[in-house]
Parts: structure tokens; C-alpha cells; sequence
């Protein structure tokens, strides 16, 4: 087991002695609001509490450069829920620091403030990965989540990101994923990649192969699939790269390509032929590093997630890949999610987040499972009806 690791248990084993019920202090109820800033061992913090707190608290994990500040912050003082956030103790995607970071931050409210009756961790994009993994392998402390955009099969999205890599080397027959610096494999992309296969809406024929590659990896013909394929398309080519921990964690020895017929690729040619990656020794162990390893989709409270449908930073893939495990480990009924007809990343409109929110604390608290979508319906064009208060202007919904 590792050093860090070992000490991350350590932390959370005192986590567990703090939070003992005889050790602390009761809700503080009709008290008067707090507003708390400073830094601890997981960088600067932001503690929130109304007056008359309901002891509610909500843990605001955030993504990838994001910052600490909850983005329900005003629909929970509204409601009488206290919220705490932190900036985490680095800027890298590490989520097995940044579990250890919020785990220490919830601790630091009920040192400072007073043990919740119930905590919700919400996560954005990474802090998706952060939630996952903080319910998986620290059952007990969160008594439900909600997730947005999120990386909600962890790891795997390093594995799409290769594999979209890959698929475009190949596809273009150009070396891309030969260790070159940043700048190297730019000036590749922008003078031999895209000429080869042309962009969204702008295919070559070797572009619309690849297209239909990218398809299946990212989840289906979803609604606004292109539209948010064409916002990141050039960026993924050099997102996650293998120098850094989560590009080290990422394969594709488990990958099964798949495209469309019609197209004059056989597909067992195509996986025969690819070039496949596998993650650098180690850095998928569930013994010495279980926050990238893959889910286990072991759930024991309710999750929440909403999920852009064309998301191509966080593919929305992801929430199909985590519903088949709760399947297997006969959680399912613990996760409901939901479509967002919308390109992009992040990108979720306030009111549907609250009344998620809500949703959430009700099946918490009264036992009212709420309705999602069918992620892995075999059609998905209706996915996010419900949900997408006003639909975009390129979805082919507006046209029935």
C-alpha cells in the first residue's frame, strides 16, 4: 500500500473518531447565520450556514479548475441548508487527494460548526469522480449525492479520451500519441490531423469514419451530439495527457471499437489494427490507488445525476458505463439520472439543478424516489424531454 494512501486512511480514521455523535454539538438551529473563510490542509475553504439551519449540509465538490463556491448557495440559504466547499490542496486532477480533502472538510465543519443530521456531497465534472469514489469507499459518511456533468465512471473517462485519440491517429494516419511535448502534437493536429478528417459538419471521408467511431464511445446518436462534438473537438486531442496521473490510468486493451456499416471499414479490422494503450503499472490498483481504479458501482444511498447529452468533455457515455455497474451490483435502484438536451460541458440551467436538489432531499428524507431517463434506452432521441426547460434551437425536437 502506499504512502499517501496509507495516509489518507489515517486522516479518515481520525475523520471518524471527530465526528463520533458523543463529540459533538447539536445543530445550531434558530442561531444566527455564519460565514466562514480560511485554509486547512485542503486549501481555502468557504463554510456557510443560515439562521434557523435545518441541519442540512451539502459538501460542494468542484471540477477541474473550478472554485469553492457552491452553486446552490442561494437556493440553500433560501431553504435552511448549511454548504461548505473548498479549493482543494492542488490544481492537478488528483480525486484521491481531493476525497481526503472533502472527507477533512465536512470533519472541520462539525469541529467548528455542529455534526449535521445529513450530508449530501454535489459534484460538478471531476467532482463527480469525487463523489463516486467518496460513496464507494467511504459508505456511511454521505447519506446521498448529486451529480452534474460529472466524471461518474471515474478512470473511464481517461479511457475515451485515449481511444478518441487513438481512433483519430488511425483514422488519419498520423502518429499522435508518440511522446511528444504539447506544443509538438498541436502543430501535428493543426496541420496533418484535421486536413485528413475535416470537422464536424465538415467531414472527410476518413472524417466521417471517425465520426462514427466517436459515436459509440461517447454514447449513441444522443440528441446535440455534433453540436457539442464540434465545441471540443480539437481539444481532445490533447486533453489528458499520458504525463500526467489520470493519461497514465487511461486504456484501451478493454475497448471495443464500434462503427457503422456502410462505411467501408470492417470492424474487427479496425480493433485488429488500432493502436492499443494500456495504463502504466499500478496506477489502477484497487489496493494502492482505489480512487482511479474502475467503479464497483456499489452504491448503499441515493445518487442523483444531470447529464448534458453533448457533453464531449465528459462524454455522456459515462452515465451508461456507471448505470451497467449498479446493474451487475444490484444497486440500480439507488441511481436515477437524468438527460440534459444540451451541448457542452456544465452548462445546466439553475432551476433544474434545484429542483433536482430537492428531489434528492425528498427521496432522502420522506423516501420519494423521483423520475429520470432510461440511459440505456435503445433509442435515445427522447432522452431529456422532461428535463430541458427550453429546448436549443439546433434540437430535432423543436421540429415535431
Amino acid at each position: 500500500m502506499s504512502i499517501s494512501w496509507r495516509l489518507a486512511i489515517v486522516a479518515v480514521a481520525l475523520l471518524e473518531l471527530a465526528t463520533d455523535p458523543a463529540l459533538s454539538t447539536p445543530p445550531a438551529g434558530n442561531s444566527g447565520p455564519v460565514s466562514r473563510h480560511g485554509t486547512y490542509a485542503g486549501g481555502s475553504y468557504q463554510i456557510e450556514v443560515p439562521t434557523g439551519w435545518n441541519g442540512g449540509l451539502v459538501i460542494f465538490a468542484h471540477g477541474y479548475g473550478g472554485v469553492e463556491h457552491s452553486p446552490l448557495a442561494t437556493h440553500l440559504a433560501a431553504n435552511g441548508y448549511a454548504w461548505a466547499a473548498s479549493s482543494f490542496r492542488s490544481g492537478a486532477y488528483r480525486p484521491d487527494w481531493f476525497v481526503v480533502d472533502t472527507l477533512q472538510l465536512r470533519d472541520l465543519f462539525i469541529r467548528e460548526i455542529a455534526r449535521p443530521r445529513w450530508t449530501i456531497i454535489h459534484g460538478q465534472s471531476m467532482g463527480g469522480h469525487i463523489a463516486i469514489a467518496s460513496l464507494e469507499l467511504h459508505p456511511g459518511v454521505y447519506q446521498g449525492a448529486l451529480i452534474e456533468c460529472g466524471v461518474t465512471d471515474g478512470v473511464t473517462v481517461a479511457d475515451l479520451g485515449l481511444a478518441y485519440q487513438a481512433a483519430a491517429e488511425y483514422f488519419a494516419g498520423v502518429p499522435l500519441l508518440d511522446n511528444m511535448t504539447r506544443p509538438d502534437l498541436a502543430a501535428r493536429v493543426t496541420e496533418l490531423w484535421l486536413p485528413a478528417l475535416g470537422e464536424p459538419g465538415r467531414y472527410t471521408l476518413q472524417g466521417q469514419r471517425f465520426d462514427s467511431v466517436v459515436k459509440h464511445l461517447f454514447g449513441g446518436d444522443l440528441p446535440l451530439r455534433l453540436e457539442g462534438l464540434r465545441q471540443r473537438y480539437v481539444r481532445r486531442m490533447t486533453l489528458f495527457p499520458r504525463t500526467q496521473m489520470l493519461g497514465q490510468a487511461g486504456s484501451t486493451l478493454h475497448v471495443r471499437y464500434r462503427i457503422d456499416s456502410g462505411l467501408g471499414v470492417d470492424e474487427d479490422e479496425l480493433n485488429r489494427k488500432i493502436r492499443r494503450f494500456a495504463p502504466v503499472a499500478g496506477t489502477r490498483s484497487r489496493e494502492t490507488n482505489p480512487v482511479f481504479a474502475e467503479p464497483t458501482g456499489r452504491l448503499s444511498v441515493p445518487v442523483l445525476t444531470l447529464h448534458e447529452t453533448g457533453d464531449a468533455e465528459a462524454p455522456f457515455s459515462l452515465e451508461q458505463a456507471y448505470r451497467r455497474r449498479t446493474l451487475a451490483a444490484g444497486t440500480s435502484h439507488l441511481l436515477v439520472q437524468r438527460a440534459i438536451r444540451w451541448p457542452g460541458h456544465c452548462g445546466i440551467d439553475g432551476e433544474v439543478r434545484e429542483q433536482a436538489f430537492d428531489d434528492l432531499v425528498a427521496w432522502i428524507e420522506r423516501g420519494v424516489k423521483p423520475a429520470g431517463d432510461d440511459v440505456l434506452a435503445a433509442d435515445p432521441s427522447k432522452l431529456g424531454l422532461r428535463w430541458t426547460p427550453i429546448l436549443h434551437p439546433d434540437d430535432t425536437a423543436r421540429r415535431h
